[in-house]
This record gives structure tokens, C-alpha cells and sequence, in this order.
């Protein structure tokens, strides 16, 4: 909670620190690459830096706890602090890293602002900053704790024992080294893959578990061609086989299949609509693995939209996994179908077409554009906002919007 003069202070100046926020952000990762060169070499998603998603996902996620401590001074954004909780605790991030953000961010917001950072002014903010790293700190020591990992090194070596290739997509298999059993996991997890890149970087992505089996760690990665290439992606399906030895961490991720509040705990009996775009598709297909092992009723709704036929990864397994479910459907939609397709499923998603009953949970993973647009929809139907719970892969630039 901010003073009461740190919360006038901030009230005054937000509309200028917003203003300039992209501008500190850049300066800011500057300032600490300078410093720290490995921790862009290592830790940092050196493709989101150069796309510029990095800094606009810090510079949102300041500027929205700063708001939502002014709009409820006693009441932290848990939502937002959880997911950037899971995402640091999956790279393992220690408390001793806070002060080292603390002077590179302010050191930027000083030179961006310059004469308007009086003292008092570069107090209310610290306290702003602080309040936010205290309280994730706190989630990221329980998050350690669960996951038996209290010292903040999540990491485990781990030998590939399984290469599935699907389309443009490859799951990959692993059990740990020292032969003991993997970490429990949650439908709708992810993990962290490390790998050491030609150039010595030793880059770091998450990507999604697409099963649950007893022996294993299975994940599921696409490759990324643009510009630039996914170099982590790249490596993994250029590079990795079977024997090969990767550094993972263990599992997180805050969205997951639960009793509809989006923490995991329970099955829940309510209906569920799981939505995705793309590769967005593989948590989703965690999730259904989950409810056709359990023997689940529920009302479950499966969505999925992509390019075409031969860019649905899993498209077997949603088919066969539905058929599993007692009371189960699939609806997919191609933008460009190759081969007849129904009219209207082609196309972008419109859940207008298929009916979402009352008292749905819904779960959403995909590009930005596909969570937006199928959101507004779910908003329209009547869902209440605390029911929709989505994923993004990379950085999170929905952060505080509602």
C-alpha cells in the first residue's frame, strides 16, 4: 500500500511517467544490458528485445499497477502480479535481481524526465516499484516452495527421449538425468527450455505442455519463421534429437484447468470452453487430455481457428480426445481451407454460431488479434470477465486491460 503523500504524488505525475513510459523502458534495458551484458545473453528473450515487445510489456505492466493502486491503494492487481509471478518464477528469478532493475529503471527515468524527478517524485515512484516487487516476491517464494524448489533454481538436465514431428510443430519427450520422476504439472502449464545457441547465448523460451505423461516432460514447439527466424525454435527442430541433453525448468503458468477461478484446484462440474488459435492449441489439448483421462461430464466446448488443414497441429488428437468426452464438441475454422470446407467455418471464429451456455469457463490461448476479437465475443454472450482466462505466448501486452 502507497502513503498517502506517494499516492497524491503518483496521482499527479501518472499522466506524464505514462507518457513517457516507452521511452524510459527502452532507456532503461539500455542502461541495464550496459551493465549486465549476460542477462541479455541469457535470460532475457533477446528476439522480444529487438522486436521492441519486451519494453512495451514493461512499460504497460508499470503503468497499469501504478493506476490500479491509485483506483484500490489497498487492493494489488493479483491477476496481473500472478501471471508475472509464474513467468519469472519459470526463469528463475531471485529477489537480489529487483535491486539491480531498481537503479537501471530509475537511473532511465531520471534521464528521460529529467528536472521533473524531484526527490519527492523519485520517492513516490520507488515506492510504487517496491510495492510491486515486494508482492511479487512473495508469490515467486510460495511458487518455489510448491514446486520443491525454495532456492529459486528450477533448472534440471534433462535427456530427449522422443521427437514427434506434426506439420510445422515438433513434441518433444524428456525424463530427467539423475533419473528421478518429473515435476507434477497442471493442465495449461508451461515449461522453460534453455539451450546454448552457436554464438555461446544461452537462450531461454517457455513453451506449453501438451501432456501429462507419467515418465515425462512432453512440450510442443512450432517454428518460427519471420524476421527474424525463432532462433531458440530454429535450434530445437534443426538441432535436437533423441539422447540430447536440455536444460528445463520446472512447471508454471497460472492459467490452468480448474474450478473456474483459473488456480487448478479442483475439476470443477461447470461447462468449459477451450479456445485457441494456432499453436495456441497446445495447452489446450492439455487440457483435454486432462478431462478424457479423468472420465470428466462436463459441457465441453473445443474452438480452434487457423490457416489451414495442413497448419492445425494435434488436429488427430482434438478429434479423438473430443470423441472421448461424454458431452463434447469440436468447432474449427480455416481462413484459407485447402479442399472443401463449410462456408461458415471458414473464416475467423464466431462463437455466435455454436451456442455458449450459461455459466461457462472460458480458457483462451492465441496471438493477441484471436484473444481480443473472441473475448469482445464471450463479453457480448453475457460471460462475466472474471470467466474468461487466457495465455499469450511471449511477452503479455494485454497486461491491465480488461
Amino acid at each position: 500500500m502507497l502513503s498517502e503523500e506517494s499516492i497524491e504524488t503518483v496521482r499527479a505525475t501518472l499522466p506524464a511517467v505514462r507518457s513517457a513510459i516507452g521511452e524510459i523502458a527502452s532507456v532503461f534495458y539500455d542502461k541495464l544490458f550496459t551493465a549486465r551484458p549476460e542477462l541479455l545473453r541469457d535470460l532475457f528473450n533477446r528476439g522480444n528485445q529487438a522486436s521492441g515487445e519486451q519494453q512495451q510489456a514493461l512499460a504497460g505492466s508499470i503503468a497499469a499497477f501504478a493506476s490500479a493502486l491509485l483506483e484500490n491503494p489497498g487492493t494489488p492487481p493479483e491477476t496481473m502480479l500472478s501471471r508475472i509471478a509464474h513467468k519469472h518464477a519459470s526463469l528463475g528469478i531471485t529477489p537480489d535481481q529487483y535491486a539491480i532493475v531498481h537503479t537501471n529503471l530509475f537511473a532511465a527515468i531520471a534521464e528521460v524526465l529529467g528536472e521533473a524527478v524531484t526527490d519527492e517524485v523519485a520517492a513516490a515512484w520507488s515506492e510504487v516499484y517496491w510495492s510491486m516487487a515486494d508482492a511479487l516476491i512473495a508469490i515467486e517464494t510460495r511458487l518455489y516452495a510448491e514446486a520443491g524448489t525454495p532456492d529459486g533454481d528450477v533448472w534440471r538436465d534433462y535427456r530427449v527421449v522422443g521427437r514427434l514431428p506434426d506439420n510445422d510443430v515438433v513434441t518433444f519427450l524428456a525424463r530427467p538425468v539423475d533419473g528421478s520422476p518429473p515435476p507434477a504439472s497442471r493442465p495449461g502449464q508451461y515449461v522453460s527450455v534453455q539451450v546454448e545457441l552457436p554464438d555461446g547465448a544461452r537462450q531461454i523460451r517457455q513453451y506449453s505442455l501438451s501432456g501429462a505423461p507419467a515418465d515425462a516432460v512432453q512440450f510442443t514447439v512450432k517454428k518460427v519463421v519471420g524476421s527474424p527466424d525463432g532462433e531458440v525454435s530454429n535450434h530445437l527442430h534443426e538441432r535436437v534429437t533423441e539422447g540430447d541433453v536440455l536444460r528445463i525448468g520446472a512447471p508454471f503458468g497460472d492459467v490452468t484447468l480448474g474450478d473456474g477461478d483459473g488456480d487448478g484446484d479442483g475439476d470443477g462440474d461447470g461447462p468449459v470452453l477451450l479456445a485457441s488459435a494456432g499453436i495456441g492449441c497446445t495447452p489446450m489439448i492439455s487440457m483435454l487430455n486432462h478431462l478424457a483421462g479423468t472420465g470428466s461430464p462436463r459441457r465441453v466446448i473445443a474452438v480452434h481457428a487457423d490457416r489451414a488443414q495442413g497448419t492445425h497441429a494435434f488436429r488427430a488428437d482434438l478429434d479423438q480426445l473430443v470423441a472421448k468426452l461424454p458431452d463434447a464438441t469440436a468447432h474449427v475454422w480455416y481462413e484459407a481451407p485447402e479442399g472443401p470446407w463449410p462456408a461458415d467455418r471458414t473464416g475467423l471464429v464466431d462463437l455466435t454460431a455454436i451456442g455458449i451456455p450459461e455459466g461457462i469457463t472460458a480458457y483462451l490461448c492465441g496471438p493477441l488479434p484471436f484473444l481480443r476479437a473472441v473475448r469482445t465475443q464471450l463479453r457480448e454472450l453475457g460471460v462475466p470477465a472474471t470467466d474468461i482466462h487466457y495465455e499469450v505466448f511471449g511477452p503479455d501486452l494485454w497486461l491491465g486491460q480488461d
